[in-house]
């Protein structure tokens, strides 16, 4: 169990609000102009001043320097909702029908701001933050997106890490493993090639 950090639990209310504006607005794919206008307006309003929008359409990069020479590390997040109709009836319930942040991206982006305000508010690290907000993680290719966007060239980095919510996990804790740890989800075509026959009798 890691302990939060006492700035970083201070932020709690602030950032619970940032969710819930996030889940009650999702949007699709690479078509995020209010997800990614939320993300870059709060990155300002942090103060930071370094801040690359429009990046494979809607996806944002954030540079954080710390003090004094250090590592490149990339911070990423997913931003895109799914097509799903939210049946919660929560009062932060989606505004968008068909629409549902039904796999806890409004989370990962909630959690990066606040790595962001923090890191930006303390400057208490070597080396450079880069903050990677991605769209359509969903399916069409987001980080590919990105990369072929230059994002490496761009803003090379020594290490990236990403997290992803587990809503049935013990508070307080994360988990780590070697190699793959999720599914991916990739589209492909089977073609088959058979004689007919009698359905009941194939032999």
């Amino acid at each position: 169990v890691m302990p939060v950090l006492n700035s970083i639990a201070a932020l709690q209310p602030e950032m619970q609000e940032w969710r819930r504006w996030l889940h009650r607005n999702p949007e699709l794919q690479f078509d995020l102009p209010r997800t990614s206008g939320f993300v870059a307006g709060k990155l300002r309003e942090f103060g930071i001043g370094e801040i690359h929008e429009g990046i494979a359409t809607s996806g944002i990069v954030a540079i954080i320097e710390g003090q004094g020479d250090g590592p490149t590390i990339g911070l990423r997040a997913d931003m895109d909702a799914l097509p799903i109709h939210e049946k919660t009836n929560l009062p932060y319930s989606s505004v968008n029908p068909g629409v549902m942040h039904a796999c806890g991206h409004d989370s990962h982006t909630t959690m990066l701001l606040g790595a962001a305000k923090h890191l930006s508010d303390t400057r208490d690290f070597a080396g450079t933050a880069v903050l990677i907000f991605q769209p359509a993680e969903e399916g069409l290719g987001g980080a590919r997106g990105m990369i072929k966007d230059g994002l490496f060239d761009r803003f090379p980095c020594d290490e990236v890490y990403g997290m992803h919510n587990s809503p049935n996990g013990q508070l307080g804790t994360f988990g780590i493993c070697k190699g793959a740890a999720m599914a991916g989800a990739s589209f492909f075509d089977i073609t088959i090639q058979g004689k007919g026959s009698h359905a009941a009798m194939p032999q």
